[in-house]
């Protein structure tokens, strides 16, 4: 009987291996000879598809990238500007909490990665026809990009341990409850970013109703 082939090595093999190695055990975990082995190809193969360690962990950083709905932005789907804002910013997050340690090469900008430009491009033109100025709707893009990235990086109510003798009252008489949090980091964290989510959108729409008034 023949011998079952081996699947045919592919970019979208590449990634989706590299994209694994990164959630598990991080950037640090990535090399060309690492991959090549979880695939169980040679090394140099890799080669037929990525020059370099740093274009794979690219290509991983766009196939993020292209997890984030951009259905809100389309011509036609109805939602005004903030409601839209609002609900891109959640799926932008969700695709990076389920990929927190590739955010460091997310947030070098997209460059010449096609899904992050077409998120930037996306975002940017539904806002100028919302009626933005071309400036502020980059601004609104660097803000909410700095926003995002920066909830995803990492956790507060994940940042204190789950030990009531940590926060002794005489030391800190109002963390007497702090241990508590780590418990209950993942309601903590996004209640968190939807309290801040909120408090930027409010201050939109407060600048929004002055360019109008301009206008």
């Amino acid at each position: 009987m023949a011998r079952p082939r081996k699947p045919l090595l592919s970019r979208d093999r590449i990634v989706d291996a590299a994209r694994a190695l990164v959630d598990t055990e991080g950037l640090a975990a990535v090399s060309t000879r690492r991959l090549a082995a979880e695939l169980g190809v040679s090394g140099p193969s890799l080669y037929n598809h990525f020059r370099t360690k740093d274009q794979i962990l690219e290509a991983v950083a766009d196939s993020v990238s292209a997890q984030v709905d951009l259905s809100m932005f389309e011509p036609g789907d109805g939602r005004d500007w903030r409601t839209a804002l609002h609900d891109w910013a959640v799926s932008y997050r969700d695709a990076l909490t389920r990929h927190p340690h590739i955010v460091p090469v997310l947030a070098q900008g997209p460059g010449r990665r096609p899904a992050g430009l077409r998120l930037a491009d996306a975002m940017f033109g539904a806002m100028v026809d919302a009626g933005w100025p071309a400036a502020q709707a980059t601004s609104i893009g660097a803000l909410m990009r700095y926003f995002i990235m920066g909830s995803a990086l990492g956790s507060f109510a994940g940042g204190f341990v789950d030990d009531e003798t940590a926060y002794d009252p005489a030391d800190y008489p109002h963390l007497g409850q702090a241990h508590l949090l780590a418990e209950r980091q993942e309601l903590i964290d996004e209640r968190a970013f939807e309290t801040g989510l909120t408090a930027l959108l409010d201050g939109l729409a407060v600048q929004f109703e002055q360019v109008r008034v301009l206008t």
